[in-house]
């Protein structure tokens, strides 16, 4: 088995937060006297990751993705527990360490506002002191697989939000990490930006071998790239398998979309739930280990010109786990 590349054991990070009451009256108390409360923003947090793989980092807002995140990268120092990233304590931050990832926030950028692309990158090249001959070769690749040639000689305030966001990739990959923190990566972006930027992490993990932690909260990021997910709640790890197996564990049935010919009124087999039915179109639910039977008994018996089972929306078993809090 591998050596993982990333390992987490028991981390913890909490913040000490000032508080006071509303008024005056608090706010004047609170210059001499002022009260604290502990936020436990990740709390006792162990997994591990093998080189090349791509991990969705999943859970709602104020779970602790960007924390643990921020950790990893060596941005925060943790309250206790441990993490070693290609080897390193990250948040030791030695220049060796940080030759070797990168992080990507949607919501903040590296990107320098009044002057092209091009030129950041070259300060970067010499920040990360990238030989010219491999820095030209990997601009090159970047630029090709996100076909974005035209932009880098435009400057920074005058792209689109998705263009920008082309060039925060590139300016994220020019030094070759071989570990990549994604951290809503897409946000903001229309779907077809999205699907652009997926593809493009999708070739690069394949290219070059490195290990990709994505959080996000557009499922369609999530269940396209990462075949394992680790989902955290509250700062508590609550799951760490395949998406597949969190849907399986949650909504353990199947939808069975189903069209028949006429408006009819038809006898269903036992078995089978309406969720939906309006002018012959019906949209039933089965046991996952029965709907092959049902189906065959659907096709046998009704008259159908359409049949289609497909697994529940991801984005309705996430958000069931979001509202419970529990797996």
């Amino acid at each position: 088995m591998p050596e993982p590349q990333i390992t987490v054991s028991h981390l913890t990070k909490t913040y000490r937060v000032p508080q006071r009451e509303p008024g005056l009256r608090a706010a004047v108390r609170s210059l001499v006297h002022r009260e604290y409360r502990d936020v436990e923003a990740v709390r006792d947090i162990s997994f591990a990751i093998t080189a090349g793989e791509v991990v969705g980092f999943i859970g709602p807002n104020g779970a602790g993705k960007t924390t643990t995140l921020k950790m990893l990268a060596g941005l925060l120092h943790p309250t206790g527990g441990d993490a070693r990233v290609a080897g390193h304590v990250p948040w030791q931050r030695r220049p060796d360490y940080l030759r070797r990832i990168s992080m990507v926030m949607g919501n903040k950028s590296q990107m320098m506002w009044d002057i092209p692309p091009l030129d950041t990158f070259l300060v970067l090249r010499e920040i990360y002191r990238v030989p010219a001959a491999e820095f030209q070769q990997t601009l090159d690749e970047l630029v090709a697989l996100l076909d974005m040639s035209d932009l880098l000689t435009k400057p920074v305030r005058n792209l689109s939000l998705g263009e920008r966001m082309k060039c925060e990739m590139v300016a994220a990959l020019l030094h070759r990490p071989a570990v990549l923190f994604l951290d809503e990566p897409t946000l903001g972006l229309d779907v077809s930006i999205q699907r652009r930027l997926r593809r493009f992490i999708a070739e690069y993990n394949r290219r070059s071998g490195a290990t990709v932690i994505l959080t996000s909260h557009y499922m369609a990021d999530v269940a396209e790239l990462c075949p394992r997910v680790i989902l955290i709640h509250h700062g508590v790890l609550l799951y760490d398998g395949p998406l597949g197996g969190l849907v399986e564990r949650l909504a353990p049935f199947k939808l069975i979309r189903l069209t028949l010919d006429g408006a009819r009124d038809e006898a269903l087999p036992d078995g089978l739930e309406v969720i939906e039915q309006e002018n012959g179109r019906l949209v039933l639910r089965a046991a996952r280990r029965d709907t092959p039977a049902l189906t065959a008994r659907l096709l046998s018996t009704l008259p159908v010109i359409d049949l289609a089972v497909e697994d529940p929306p991801v984005d309705a078993v996430i958000d069931q786990i979001y509202q419970e809090g529990s797996v």
